[in-house]
């Protein structure tokens, strides 16, 4: 019975080993088919990730395209509403925006507009008004002035399909006075995403809000200006969101694409990034094939144990290739990147520094591998910056942008703009920090000159009007707070619009800087301040100051500037250029029903008063009142 069971045994075990091989070769083949899916979904993730980083990066370059538009069209506006929409002062602007758009490669156009849609400048002739246009009628209807981004139009100069961003620009009545437009035109744009080389059957496309394409590579000129608003990704409530991948078939030439798609968050505009989902596949399919294949005569050829010995080689040879991939994707984009990218470790040293640190910063990448990655921050900034790195190492950031100063080689320093990103070990570790860097030093340049602008009057180099309204409410406020004496002197040109009229404007202007370099001479404290208060009438503010204080500094103004000898020939007071001053002086916290309007009205009293008394003189607040008690016998 026992042998009879042993034979039995012996003639089931060809069936158990075939059964053996078979369930091994099933499991083996059903395992590579699983990976082989797996790895699919990997090159298909991969795709999008890649498709993010492109899709956020031109995202970027289009709102800096649209901040850079923005920020000359506000410095037109702030012109325009300071020294009006006269003819010099268009023309002085014509020349201005040519220039700009010369020297800007991505600015399409630049135009002013006036109150009915007629052009004020233009690069040609234009006889079409734009009083029909849709971002011509929202600043006419609208008094809010923020910027606004307009659908994609084709302009009226070349023909050429553009983007617009406008302003509205005010009259000296705050009514409606026209709009300051600029443009950027569709075929820089698909110049620029020329550079992207994501794939030959790739695409990326820029989008209006309501689905209107702005550019697109390729085949920008077939494309440009079509609608695509009925697609699920304007439609589908799940897409609606700001970004995510996007799987779908072209409805521009039917292609499966695997994209991934960015809206901005500051302008109505979606950026669509895709690949052939084909060709993108096409390696994976082939290397797919090949690999089952071998695994096949693997399992015919060798052991079992073999085969696990030999898909474990293939999985790390796998593993391998996609890190070296990933890592030649990853130094693809950083190489070609005109921004200096950085890989920052935990212990705050740069692990890698792409090739355009020569140009940010001076540096070659062999010089700064293995340095601080803050040691070139400057001073005042690096603790800030040292927060956010803290904050990032600990997890609490995933993603932060920080603008500094930083030592450049050859140049004292430059201002960064740095967009930084953590990044996980596949255990969800934080392993160090990636950030890109970019030279803003023209952009905070032309800031600190707009702000000037702002401030400054552009003919006197005094404050301006509006600076001195500024001023003025914080000398009340501490003159309140520290019950102190706040003074202020008006100042009037003696008939100056006789000087005018007869040695002509030009020379005014000359009058009007002696007379404001004068001014300027007597501001002797950190806090006094001279303005520009209109025409040819200057301010002058005196904090801590008494009424016999504010007298002593208006006489000594009064008499610099007739000393100045400017020659006056029908000056009834006297052969040279004359003033006539007005003073007032308060103590806030005392007169408690005054106010900044009450203090401006009494110098401006004085000031008509001392016109009245034969001018050249000075008259304070408190001599008007004295005189009036006089003459009525009091």
């Amino acid at each position: 019975m026992n042998l009879a069971s042993q034979r039995a045994g012996w003639s089931r075990l060809p069936l158990r080993a075939a059964a053996f091989v078979v369930l091994t070769c099933v499991a083996i083949l059903g395992v590579s088919g699983w990976r082989e899916w797996a790895a699919r979904d990997q090159v298909l993730k991969g795709a999008e990730t890649e498709m993010a980083n492109v899709a956020r990066s031109l995202t970027q370059h289009a709102e800096d395209s649209l901040d850079l538009l923005d920020s000359g069209v506000v410095g037109v506006v702030s012109r325009l509403e300071m020294d009006g929409a006269d003819p010099a002062t268009i023309g002085k602007l014509r020349n201005l925006l040519e220039a700009r758009k010369k020297a800007i490669d991505r600015v399409h156009s630049l135009a002013i507009i006036d109150d009915k849609g007629n052009w004020l400048t233009s690069p040609g002739t234009i006889a079409s008004t734009l009083s029909d246009d849709a971002f011509f009628r929202h600043h006419q209807l609208s008094s809010r002035r923020e910027a606004y981004v307009g659908h994609p139009v084709k302009s009226l100069v070349d023909g050429e399909w553009v983007v617009t961003l406008s302003r509205r620009f005010n009259k000296a009545d705050g009514s409606f006075g026209g709009v300051v437009l600029a443009a950027i035109g569709s075929r820089y744009l698909s110049h620029f995403y020329e550079q992207f080389e994501i794939g030959r059957n790739s695409s990326v496309t820029l989008m209006y809000g309501d689905g209107s394409i702005i550019a697109r590579n390729p085949n920008n000129e077939k494309f440009v200006g079509l609608n695509v608003g009925d697609t699920p990704l304007f439609r589908d409530a799940s897409l609606q969101r700001p970004n995510g991948a996007y799987h779908f078939t072209s409805p521009l030439d039917g292609a499966e694409r695997v994209s991934f798609f960015k809206r901005s968050g500051r302008y109505p505009l979606v950026l669509l990034a895709t690949v052939d989902k084909d060709e993108l596949l096409a390696p994976w399919r082939a290397a797919a094939i090949s690999r089952m294949l071998y695994v096949l005569a693997l399992v015919m050829l060798i052991a079992i144990i073999g085969a696990v010995l030999v898909r474990q080689l293939q999985r790390g040879q796998r593993m391998a290739a996609a890190l070296i991939e990933k890592e030649a994707h990853f130094r693809l984009l950083a190489e070609g990147s005109s921004d200096m990218v950085t890989r920052i470790g935990l212990d705050e040293r740069l692990r890698y520094v792409s090739p355009s640190s020569n140009r940010v910063v001076g540096w070659r990448p062999n010089q700064l591998i293995g340095t601080e990655a803050l040691a070139g921050i400057h001073p005042e900034d690096r603790p800030h910056v040292q927060a956010i790195v803290d904050a990032m190492k600990r997890g609490d950031t995933e993603e932060a942008r920080v603008t500094y100063r930083n030592v450049h080689r050859q140049k004292s320093e430059v201002w960064l703009e740095s967009t930084m990103r953590v990044t996980r070990k596949e255990n969800g570790n934080v392993d160090g920090v990636v950030a890109i860097s970019r030279d803003i030093t023209e952009q905070k340049n032309l800031e600190t000159r707009l702000e000037t602008l702002a401030i400054e009057d552009s003919l006197t180099g005094l404050a301006n009007r509006r600076r001195f309204d500024e001023r003025l409410k914080e000398e009340w406020a501490r003159a309140y707070r520290d019950r102190s004496s706040l003074g202020l002197l008006m100042i009037d040109v003696d008939h100056f619009k006789a000087y005018n009229d007869e040695y002509g404007h030009p020379a005014g202007d000359v009058c009007l800087r002696v007379v404001a370099k004068t001014i300027a001479t007597e501001v002797q404290r950190v806090g006094d301040l001279a303005a520009r208060y209109g025409g040819e009438e200057f301010a002058m503010l005196l904090p801590n100051t008494d009424a016999a204080g504010c007298a002593r500094v208006g006489e000594r103004i009064r008499n610099a500037i007739r000393d100045a000898g400017l020659v006056h020939a029908s000056n009834p007071t006297g052969p040279c250029v004359t003033v006539s001053v007005g003073g007032a002086a308060c103590r806030p916290a005392v007169e408690r029903t005054a106010g900044t309007s009450s203090l401006v009205e009494a110098a401006d009293r004085a000031l008509y008063a001392a016109k009245d008394s034969g001018r050249d003189r000075l008259m304070m607040s408190g001599e008007i009142t004295n005189l009036l008690r006089r003459a009525s016998g009091q």
